[in-house]
């Protein structure tokens, strides 16, 4: 029996991990959106909206986003038990973890150095998450369990207590994570006044004077303009007379109407902020959940209340995250995008950002909000406290189906659903290179590094086909080809690495594999596969060939 060494939570089926297909996305012109007219040179546009399966959707993401996303806000299903209009959450406690540790797993690859993960749960699963994730992440990167009052007000028909907070449990790439301070909200600093019109700015009394230790040096008597003699604190004065004269000059420190006291200025611009704390009971600062209908009943006047998303977030709580763990431009991720609290308020706060959603409320509730916020019609939530008036965009992208599909004899073939473009970015996905399809040399569909390629065709290859490839490649390059089928021996060519498709990549993931999703049994099935474009048209046989969709195992 194997010794475990270190402390780890079990559930069943831990052991089983999904070999995840790497999928391509694909763009919708019609369902993207952008604002009419740039509002500022700012304006970001390419934030972007993925519908699909969000496990697959994190994958397809991690090839271009690993190492770059800021900040990650999931807000997953609680696994209640209880049935909501757009989720059934009441999956079997090791489904559960299980699905969440894959999803981790992708999540923190995706995070920059100075990233941070923010994770709301309620007490059915938030103290085993949060075993689970010191292990993803390790327990030096855990920063946080902060409280948060979800509720305005208390359960009095509860049957022992009223559930009044969730858990909003943060997570750093790495140790040592620096949030960003912040002032807070108003209400902490209301006794910074400016009666006399100061051009510093609102201020208060009340700083020390006196030196927090006794020094020779700082004893000595100061001179009101009144004439008054004032004695310095036990311990002498904080500075020296000549500092202490400057910060009369300028104010800082100033005499008492009578000339008799001495008082010191502290500036409110001065307030550099503070740590967060870890308790967030202000309703104001961060909202409550019925906060978060009435945004929504604001945005969607018309609808009925059946109609409404079942458990969004309020703006306030997004504002608040946000603040903490980013800063003007930097990159968000939501991947479990709701009715697109997190897009919303990224957006109106010049972040960029990624949603996936996998329910058709990505269509009826996130894009209509996303459009408002776009216009500058939303008028509610943080928009007023942002200063936001519009503009930005967003691209809607779903996932592709699956590569490889059965043909009628039961075969794992290339999917007639792909066209040429879709075929050589998705074998690029999958063997690791960009996909960057060259406008000049038809061979260079995508790179790995300077002098390395890759060539996808489904075309038979034959060896006069292949000595042209070779050649154009020339030495000190390689090319990996990817076709159909092909003659003669590879080792004549040492410079091409030559595999058939779809036999090369049949063993290497889980084809055909649509869901993954934390909400089984009440999502929709993955969106139908799009129309194949017509035939390419082949080379000559001295130029090897573009692409022929009628693929099979030859």
């Amino acid at each position: 029996m194997t010794r475990k060494q270190k402390l780890e939570l079990t559930w069943v089926g831990k052991e089983n991990r999904p070999r995840l297909e790497p999928r391509i996305l694909l763009d919708d012109m019609e369902k993207s959106y952008h604002a009419k007219h740039r509002v500022s040179d700012d304006d970001i546009f390419d934030n972007r909206l993925i519908f699909g399966d969000n496990l697959l959707a994190l994958r397809a993401l991690e090839q271009e986003f690993a190492g770059k996303v800021k900040c990650v806000f999931i807000d997953p299903p609680y696994n209640t038990g209880s049935a909501f209009d757009h989720y059934d959450d009441g999956l079997e406690h090791s489904i559960w973890l299980g699905l969440m540790r894959d999803r981790l797993e992708i999540i923190r690859r995706l995070l920059s150095d100075d990233g941070s993960l923010w994770v709301t749960l309620d007490d059915n699963e938030a103290h085993y998450f949060k075993v689970m994730c010191d292990e993803v992440f390790g327990r030096k990167c855990f920063v946080a369990d902060v409280i948060w009052k979800s509720s305005d007000n208390s359960n009095n028909d509860a049957k022992q207590f009223s559930l009044d907070h969730n858990h909003v449990l943060v997570y750093s790439k790495n140790e040592n994570w620096l949030t960003i301070k912040t002032r807070g909200s108003d209400e902490k600093y209301k006794h910074f006044k400016n009666p006399d019109n100061d051009p510093r700015g609102p201020w208060f009394d009340g700083n020390p004077l006196g030196s927090p230790a006794y020094r020779e040096n700082l004893i000595f008597d100061l001179i009101s303009p009144q004439g008054h003699k004032i004695k310095p604190p036990t311990n002498g004065w904080r500075w020296s007379k000549e500092t202490l004269q400057e910060k009369i000059a300028t104010g800082e420190i100033r005499f008492t109407a009578d000339g008799k006291g001495i008082r010191r200025r502290t500036y409110l611009r001065e307030q550099g902020g503070l740590p967060p704390s870890t308790l967030w009971i202000d309703l104001e600062e961060t909202g409550h959940n019925r906060q978060a209908k009435f945004e929504q009943k604001r945005l969607f006047p018309d609808w009925e209340k059946s109609e409404w998303f079942g458990t969004p977030k309020p703006e306030r709580l997004l504002k608040r995250v946000l603040e903490i763990a980013t800063v003007d431009g930097d990159l968000v991720l939501d991947s479990f995008a709701g009715s697109g609290t997190t897009g919303a308020v990224a957006h109106k706060m010049g972040r960029r950002w990624i949603m996936v959603e996998l329910g058709e409320h990505c269509h009826t509730h996130i894009i209509p909000r996303l459009r408002q916020v776009i216009d500058g019609e939303d008028k509610g939530g943080v928009t007023e406290a942002t200063g936001w008036q519009g503009g930005g965009g967003f691209r809607y992208f779903k996932l592709a189906p699956s590569l490889l599909e059965k043909d009628k004899w039961g075969r794992e073939v290339i999917s007639k659903t792909y066209n040429a473009e879709m075929l050589a970015e998705a074998l690029c996905k999958i063997e690791s290179f960009t996909y960057a399809p060259s406008d000049s040399v038809y061979w260079q569909h995508g790179t790995s590094t300077e002098r390395d390629f890759i060539y996808v065709t489904t075309q038979i290859l034959s060896p006069e086909q292949l000595d042209v490839l070779s050649e154009e490649v020339g030495e000190g390059r390689t090319l990996l080809v990817l076709c159909a089928a092909f003659r003669g021996n590879t080792s004549a060519w040492p410079n091409l690495t030559v595999k058939k498709i779809p036999n090369h990549i049949r063993e290497r993931c889980e084809w055909g594999h649509d869901d993954y999703s934390l909400n089984v049994e009440n999502l929709p099935k993955a969106p139908p596969a799009t129309k194949a474009i017509d035939k390419a048209t082949p080379r000559s046989a001295s130029q090897p060939g573009l692409f022929d969709l009628a693929v099979d195992d030859q």
